[in-house]
Order: structure tokens, then sequence, then C-alpha cells
């Protein structure tokens, strides 16, 4: 770690903090071991997670990386049109979270290399009435996946006791059939395929830093809610291509690729924070992601004996509210957020052993709690190669894009 930390200040050491970095060779690291885990099944990047177009980029050209998913539809169609004339022009992209946006909506009618490899996500016949709403009647063909919801519900089915994120309506193989076979019935649309995000597997992580109990219990859970979802979504998408043949059946994310690889339903899985290593995925026993992309923020203070205190730095995580979405001082190691102040907009206290090894205007890294955050933050990431700054690519945020 000290020699990472020497690494890091000696290729930065011309550029003022906070500055961000992406360390290439744990990207391609991450990269390398996602594909392993997937074993053999095409992973989907999901951009989200990354929010740069050169890593974005750097992902699809590696052998198992096939397609993107979007989360939101003037991405996808901004990301179609920046690579038209690459190697990437016929990149996939679902869009995984509904649009409502009718402008984005228009543009993709009138686009018809979008049109061709753009697909939207729906999970009622609201979602249809919206897009004719935007687009009036006898509009071309559109490009949808139907969203199932995966999470766990262990009384039979009870919605009353949910477990997993709340997105889609659509549960049962019986509910799947008949909104597959609305979309069949209206002209304008054409169902390609299905998606389910099972958050209560990849966003929780089974062995929590500090609570073992709490690992065997969420252990549990997810053991049961997989034996499940393979039985359910199985069901479901054989109802489905009973009524239409599918191109693709999206599932999975970084934290629950083994399991979802189990799935035979799934064609492909999605994943994008893995190729980061955000703090959040310190928290799982089946891997060990790379920390890929640091930030440093400077000491401009040391008002006492063990304390530091960092110019800004408070890159807070969105999800609950708790101090899992607080970024975690990294290097120099033994250093920890005080619980009096946390990470503010202004400053960040750190204490420890290595706070007096510190003086005013060192560098300390840090690392985010969520993979795609912190391009929000920064314009551009500069990207390391061995002991070197290898260059400058932008963010979205660089590029003049907020997509959230």
């Amino acid at each position: 770690m000290t020699l990472l930390r020497t690494r890091l200040d000696a290729a930065t050491k011309h550029l003022d903090p906070p500055v961000a970095v992406v360390d290439l060779a744990a990207f391609d690291h991450n990269a390398a071991d996602l594909v392993r885990r997937a074993a053999g099944r095409p992973i989907r990047v999901a951009s989200k997670s990354v929010r740069c177009r050169y890593l974005l980029e750097r992902a699809l050209r590696t052998p198992g990386f096939t397609g993107v998913l979007s989360y939101a539809l003037p991405e996808a169609l901004w990301l179609t049109r920046a690579w038209a004339d690459t190697d990437l022009a016929d990149t996939d992209i679902l869009v995984a979270y509904p649009t409502v946006d009718h402008a984005a909506l228009r543009e993709l009618a009138a686009d018809e290399h979008a049109r061709r490899t753009v697909s939207i996500v729906i999970d009622s016949g609201a979602h249809l009435d919206l897009v004719d709403a935007a687009l009036g009647a006898d509009h071309p063909p559109i490009r949808v996946c139907l969203e199932l919801d995966v999470s766990w519900r262990p009384l039979f089915g009870d919605r009353k006791v949910h477990v997993g994120t709340h997105r889609s309506p659509v549960f049962t193989s019986e509910q799947a059939r008949e909104l597959a076979k609305a979309v069949l019935v209206r002209p304008g649309f054409d169902l390609v395929g299905v998606m389910g995000y099972e958050g209560q597997i990849a966003g929780l992580g089974d062995d929590p830093v500090g609570y073992p109990l709490l690992g065997l219990l969420r252990r549990w859970m997810q053991r049961r809610s997989a034996r499940e979802l393979v039985r359910r979504r199985g069901e479901v998408v054989r109802a489905v291509t009973a009524v239409r043949q599918l191109e693709f059946v999206n599932g999975g994310g970084t934290g629950s690729i083994e399991v979802t690889r189990a799935d035979p339903s799934v064609t492909e899985i999605a994943a994008g924070s893995g190729l980061i290593g955000p703090t959040l995925f310190d928290n799982y026993r089946s891997f060990t992601p790379q920390p890929a992309v640091l930030y440093a923020v400077p000491v401009v203070r040391r008002p006492g004996p063990g304390v530091a205190t960092l110019l800004g730095g408070g890159y807070l995580a969105s999800g609950p509210a708790n101090g899992a979405r607080l970024p975690r001082p990294y290097l120099p190691e033994g250093l920890k957020l005080l619980a009096t102040e946390g990470a503010g907009e202004v400053q960040t206290p750190v204490s420890g052993a290595a706070a007096d090894t510190l003086r005013v205007g060192d560098r300390v890294w840090l690392r985010h709690a969520k993979a795609g955050e912190l391009a929000e933050r920064f314009a551009e990431y500069h990207v390391i190669e061995g002991d070197r700054v290898a260059r400058a690519v932008p963010t979205y945020r660089g590029e003049g894009h907020s997509f959230g």
C-alpha cells in the first residue's frame, strides 16, 4: 500500500487536488475478473456505474463484454451518436429504467439506426400509452424489454413482505404473459427481451465487515431467494417466449454473477460496479475487485495531534442514509473519518496514527462508496499507467452531460 501511495503521488504531483484517477491496471484486472466469474455468459456493461466514455469503450472492447445497460434514454441516444462512425456503432443498448422523456422518445423514433440498437424497458401498459402519447399514432417500431420484479416475497408471493428493490409490478408468469400479449397487439412496438435486477442478492454484501451475524442472515436470505428466482424467472421466460421469441434475458449485477449465471433462463449478465471497485463491494465473499478509481484531496489544517483536516471531499453516495454511504480514507493507511463530522462539503477531518505523518499540502486518497457517482463530481479522470498519467479523459460531466 505504501508503494501504491508513492506511485499515485508521484504520478499526479503536477496536478493540484482535488483530483480523480483511474488505475488502468486495476480496471483491466477487474474487467478480466468479471469475465472469469461470468464463465461464458456475455456481460452487458452498466453505464450508471462508469459514466465515462473512455472506460465504457475500454470495457466493451474487452472480450466477454457485449452491450450497454444504460440508465436514461438521452444517454443511450448520445452514446449511439458518439459511436456512429466507430467499431462500436452497432452496440446494443438497453435503457434499464422506464423513460417518460417525450423529446428523447421523439428523437429515438426519428433515428433509424437508434431504433435498431436501442431498447427501452416497460413494465405496464401505461408505458406503452406514454410512448404513443409522445409519438402519436403510427409511429415506427420501438424496441421494448419487459422488466420482471425479481425481489423475494417469502410468504407465498404476498407483497406485504418484500425483500429487494421496488421496481416492476410484473411478478408472475401470468402477469408477464399478459403484458407480452399486450405489446404484441399494439402497433409500433417490438418485444425483444426480459430483464430483472436481483438487488437483494447483487446489491447486498454477503459478508459485511464487522457484522458477522448480519452476513449469516443475508446469506440465508440470498440462498432462498435465488432458489425461488430460478424457478419463477424460468416460468416467466417460458411464458413470454410462448408468445414472442426473445433476443435476450438480462439478469444480475456485479454482486450476483455466480448466482445469476447458474440460472439457465438468463442469456446475459449486467455488471458495472465491479470494474470500479467501490467500498460497497468490500463486503462480498466470492470476489474482491481492486480499487480502480480513487480521488485525492489536500490536507489544509492540522488542528491537533492525531487529526488532519482535508479540504472538502465529502462526496456521499445515494441510498440509505448511513455510514456505508460515506467515502473512506484509503491512503495512507490508518486513517478514519470522525464520527462527529463525517465527510463534509468544505472539510473532512481524519484521525488515526497516520494523521501525524501528514503535513499541510499533502494529499489523502479516498474511495467512493459507489462506482459511478464520483464522475458527477469530476470533469475528468486522469488515467494512470504504471507510474505516470498517460492521459486525461472526460467523464460524462466533462462532456457536458448529467443524465441522472
